[in-house]
């Protein structure tokens, strides 16, 4: 992950950033004055930023979290992939249209089973996010994903779905290729997937973007993301004619791992580093791994018929609901 200076920091994060200009300061101090040992001052505020890390991560507003699903030093699909697995070849194109940048995919080797990672993938700078599309894929990236889907099904190897979209993409030529349609069918042939599927939202988790791949025998959901039909900024622009209500719409979606648990419509909230998974990688890497490899346990004994009809029944319960009298 970056190191400071390049790291970016939020607005409720500047109390940490503070904290590092008081090191480089130190340190700075050390070099003018070589005979004075700055070593326990530059580890008690080492020790202070551990701690408001965990401060900051207890007292999260859901607006807030959906800033830290955002952060753009917030480790991606291919990072986690990276970082969890070894042997990745990535697989391209729809073989209908093109390659969509914004859905990647391919086999790799999970503690030793091969596996079918999908995923959005955002980019880390400007001219990758602009190659990316901002993780909001086309139709062929939708179409991409179930040719890859389909392959894993063939090998008989299980499938995990990395989530984190703002949405798929609303352009005019989207909708002249069936946006809405690809999602769709993707929906449809998940539930109908022979082998194991679990879902991940790592970041955003917004709208069909987000279902288009997201359908799974387990969907699990990090602790500092959100997963919902709009996003704070939309609603608030269609409820009050303004953005500058997205702290109340995100309040009111209820869009947090915590919500969605609440709700049933997520099975298991993973845990982040203290402060979010942007500050170590390969910590967050490590954890979300030992949920993965523990969903896939729970569900890979299973008949191919029981996974299908487990899955309707699944996503057959989802809601609430009241019959009139």
């Amino acid at each position: 992950m970056p190191q400071y200076p390049n790291r970016q920091f939020l607005d409720f994060e500047k109390p940490i950033k503070e904290l590092y200009e008081q090191i480089e300061d130190t340190k700075k101090l050390a070099e003018k004055n070589p005979k004075i040992d700055y070593t326990a001052t530059i580890r008690q505020l080492e020790e202070s930023i551990l701690e408001k890390r965990k401060e900051i991560t207890q007292h999260l507003t859901p607006w807030q979290r959906v800033q830290l699903s955002r952060h753009p030093d917030r480790p991606y699909t291919l990072k986690y992939i990276d970082k969890m697995c070894t042997d990745f070849v990535e697989l391209h194109g729809d073989r209908n249209f093109k390659d969509d940048k914004a859905m990647v995919g391919g086999f790799a080797q999970l503690d030793g089973e091969t596996v079918m990672f999908i995923g959005q993938q955002k980019g880390t700078n400007t001219k990758l996010r602009q190659l990316r599309n901002f993780g909001m894929a086309n139709p062929e990236g939708y179409r991409k994903a179930l040719r890859l889907m389909r392959l894993a099904e063939k090998f008989g190897k299980p499938i995990v779905c990395l989530v984190d979209t703002p949405g798929a993409y609303p352009g005019l030529e989207a909708e002249e290729r069936g946006q809405g349609e690809a999602i769709a069918r993707n929906i449809y042939e998940m539930i109908r997937l022979k082998v194991p599927v679990i879902v991940v939202i790592i970041g955003e988790g917004a709208s069909g973007g987000a279902l288009g791949i997201g359908v799974g025998d387990k969907v699990l959901m990090m602790e500092n993301t959100w997963y919902t039909v709009i996003s704070p900024e939309s609603c608030s622009s269609i409820l009050w004619r303004s953005w500058e209500k997205k702290e109340v719409a995100a309040e009111q979606l209820r869009l947090t791992a915590t919500d969605m648990k609440g709700f049933g419509l997520v099975d298991e909230i993973v845990h982040e580093p203290l402060g979010g998974a942007h500050w170590d990688y390969t910590e967050a890497a490590d954890i979300l791994k030992s949920y993965i490899l523990k969903a896939l346990k729970e569900v890979k004994d299973k008949n191919p018929e029981q996974r299908i009809n487990d899955r309707i029944e699944k996503y057959g319960k989802m809601g609430f609901w009241e019959e009139a009298v």
